[in-house]
């Protein structure tokens, strides 16, 4: 496992797993960093007010303390500002001016800043110095600051270059603490520094995973009150914390005061020396928390239900949803698991009747979400973010317009989102898995982003019990069992809405020990399933009023579909190019029959159960052929020719659902094609009412869309072909059944 990390060396292997072999980088190897400890002495010995600016994340929080804090044991007069969400991120001119007139003379900013040109601007004209210490992505132009500290001014490949906020604030601190020729003294604060690398998901690389491994130590043994009443709350024996509890226990916490509250009150909890207090605010905390997670289900279930209610949402590049009474605070986590569940990108949008909406977006790898958002700036009042997440302010009334552009924009632009494999390390059987074993692979912890978990793999395993756990019931806990007989507990965390395997599968997992009154015990995280194919059933009945007949893998089919055609109260339903003198219907023309005769393999899930919907048949005769319109080339033949027979014949009026039954795809298939058509310069459109189109001959000779049109195209007509192929062999009972889609 090391070796497959690119460690080498016995030299290499000592740094990576005890900390104490690591040799850190100095502070001084950040940009202007020197400069802001002279800045900040000089304030000190003048007894210049300062204040500390943060964010409300737990990455914020956690910076905003360890400046404080700092700042504090090495006599400067400080004050802190940490926004509320409804002021949103960043630094705001309102509330900087409130601080300066009440005599800060110099700012600091904590994991914001690095684009705050006007208020940085505003300070300097008030003689107000701005030392920024952030980490987030920098602008063309970086702002008129005193100092500005941030790792993304170094190289790629720099030991310091993925530290998040509370890291970035940490060496700044460890700076000033040497100065004064205190040089142990910035540990104190390496469990806040644990805290803020794992909920930010900072990369675990370099000079990242070695703060991490020190501030886990810390952890465990911390001296806060604060955290230590947390940790009693939430029922955590911090002896065994780990970077897991970290990302599931503790970041939700804090997260719930940023997000539903104040999150000024976790630099109280993270500083308090009053346990009663700790205590209190402790208890708010669980409480926020547990609202949270109530709010994020209901907020889940809606999303869902909208999607379900209006299947063309699923058809475009991201998912745009919308409604008046999604808390602002935890749409964020919605739109991750949507993004997730869906494999493309996400935007939630809480619109308040009467008030400006909030958005959140979250994307897949491979997509920028923070650009397309960025492309929509007319629409928005304000926006922000990175890649994989963003968000924004809107006017109510902008929001269909926003949805339509957005979508438009990631066609046009971003290639198709494509999750990147799951990368297994080991096949094994159940019975292999000790504890012995587990605490060997977890020697390569702490685990994250550049350090991923060991991913192991046990095939044929069979479910033998499921129950949903967790105060919502988000997720599960399961029984399996492999060939040899073998059982293990798998959880499968937010897992609860997803569907459960029939049959043999495979399982790719994780493996972490545990320690349960007082017994080791083997834990395994559910990561993906493999359904094993089933071998074909010729005829069964999927319930007693569906016959269903099984021709899918008869050789030389037509003979026997023209035999058929003999039996009464019959349709076939049949697309692309048909068979001479067959009386086929498209799914749009189909109508009540006892009989349905399915001749190709349908374009998609929902086609099939829209035309069993509207046949509603007694009987089903299944058989596969292929329309052999899956490839770009032959789709793009097939619909240009009906194109030039639409303007020829009908003035260059088109209806998708004709196009798409005549090429045997879905509508969104035929929009792409016919805008590929467009940025190729063969058509031109001249006016899109949704389903209907009117077009014209020639266009641009080309344009720089065609390639994006090309990859989107390519990409939908793979997942038709992926559909196709699964309807050959998938189970014919659950194929038909509405849990089939």
């Amino acid at each position: 496992m090391l070796a497959r990390r690119g460690i080498l060396t016995v030299a290499q292997a000592q740094a990576f797993l005890d900390p104490d072999a690591y040799l850190p980088t100095s502070p001084d190897a950040l940009p202007d960093l020197a400069h802001a400890v002279e800045r900040i002495q000089m304030a000190i010995a003048h007894g210049e007010r300062m204040c500390v600016w943060g964010d409300f994340d737990v990455d914020g929080q956690t910076a905003t303390t360890v400046l404080v804090e700092a700042l504090r044991a090495l006599g400067a007069d400080v004050v802190y500002h940490i926004p509320g969400r409804r002021e949103s991120h960043g630094v705001h001119r309102p509330t900087l001016e409130r601080l300066i007139t009440a005599g800060t003379r110099l700012l600091i900013t904590c994991d914001t800043g690095s684009t705050a040109h006007e208020a940085i601007a505003y300070a300097r004209t008030q003689g107000v110095d701005v030392i920024v210490t952030d980490h987030h992505d920098l602008p063309p132009q970086l702002p008129p600051a005193h100092t500005l500290i941030n790792p993304k001014r170094l190289p790629a490949d720099h030991p310091l270059r993925g530290l998040p906020g509370v890291g970035t604030a940490y060496k700044l601190v460890e700076a000033l603490y040497e100065h004064n020729g205190l040089v142990t003294e910035a540990e104190r604060a390496l469990d806040l520094v644990a805290l803020g690398i794992v909920a930010d998901v900072a990369p675990l690389t370099g000079d990242v995973r070695y703060l991490l491994q020190k501030g886990l130590r810390a952890l465990r043994h911390t001296s806060r009150l604060g955290l230590q009443a947390l940790f009693q709350s939430a029922e955590l024996n911090p002896a065994g914390l780990t970077e897991d509890h970290i990302a599931f226990v503790l970041a939700p916490r804090l997260n719930a005061l940023g997000r539903l509250a104040d999150a000024a009150l976790a630099v109280e909890l993270l500083t308090t020396d009053d346990l009663t207090r700790a205590r209190t605010i402790a208890s708010e905390v669980e409480g926020l928390n547990s609202r949270r997670q109530l709010l994020t289900k209901q907020v889940l279930d809606a999303a869902l239900a909208q999607i379900a209610h209006d299947p063309s949402l699923r058809e475009a590049s991201a998912l745009v949803l919308a409604h008046p009474t999604w808390p602002a605070g935890v749409i964020g986590i919605v739109a991750g698991r949507l993004a997730e569940r869906f494999g493309k990108p996400a935007v939630l949008i809480s619109a308040p009747p009467g008030k400006l909406a909030r958005g959140s977006a979250r994307s897949v790898p491979g997509l920028d979400i923070h650009a397309a958002i960025a492309a929509q700036a007319p629409l928005l009042h304000r926006f922000g973010g990175h890649p994989m997440a963003a968000g924004f302010s809107i006017d109510p009334e902008h929001i269909p317009e926003f949805r339509a552009a957005l979508v438009r924009t990631i066609e046009m632009t971003a290639r198709p989102p494509t999750l990147p494999p799951l990368q297994l390390d080991a096949y094994l059987p159940l019975s292999d898995l000790s504890p012995e074993l587990v605490a060997q692979l977890e020697r390569l912890a702490p685990f994250g982003p550049g350090n991923p978990p060991v991913c192991l793999a046990t095939r044929n395993l069979r479910i033998l019990s499921a129950a949903t756990i967790g105060r919502t019931d988000e997720h599960r806990k399961l029984i399996v069992e492999d060939e040899a007989g073998t059982t293990q507990t798998v959880l499968w965390w937010q897992g609860a809405d997803w569907p459960l395997p029939q049959g043999p599968f495979d399982l790719a997992y994780t493996a972490r020990t545990s320690d349960y009154r007082g017994q080791t015990e083997i834990a395994l995280e559910w990561l993906a399933a493999r359904q094993k194919e089933q071998p074909p059933i010729l005829v069964r009945e999927a319930a007693p009023s569906l016959e269903i007949v099984d021709h899918r893998h008869t050789p030389n089919p037509e003979p026997l579909l023209r035999q058929l055609l003999h039996d009464h109260d019959i349709q076939v339903w049949a697309e692309g190019e048909i068979p001479a003198n067959i009386p086929a219907r498209g799914r749009d023309t189909l109508s009540a029959a006892h009989t349905l005769i399915i001749w190709n393999t349908p374009p998609g899930p929902e086609e099939l159960q829209a035309a069993l919907k509207r046949v509603s048949p007694r009987k089903v005769i299944l058989f596969a052929t292929d329309p052999h319109l899956d490839t770009p080339t032959a789709f793009l033949r097939r619909l240009a020719g009906l194109v030039r027979h639409s303007l020829r014949a009908h003035a260059g009026q088109v209806h998708l659902p004709v196009l798409a039954m005549a090429t045997a795809q879905r509508e969104v298939t035929v929009r792409a094609g016919l805008h590929w058509l467009e940025a190729k310069g063969q058509i031109h459109i001249i006016e899109d009412n949704g389903s209907q189109m009117t077009l014209g001959s020639g266009g641009e000779a080309s344009s720089p869309g065609a390639d994006a049109w090309r990859q989107r195209l390519t990409a939908l007509l793979q997942e038709t072909a992926a559909y196709r192929a699964h309807f050959t062999r998938a189970d014919a009972a659950t194929l038909l059944s509405a849990e089939g889609i």
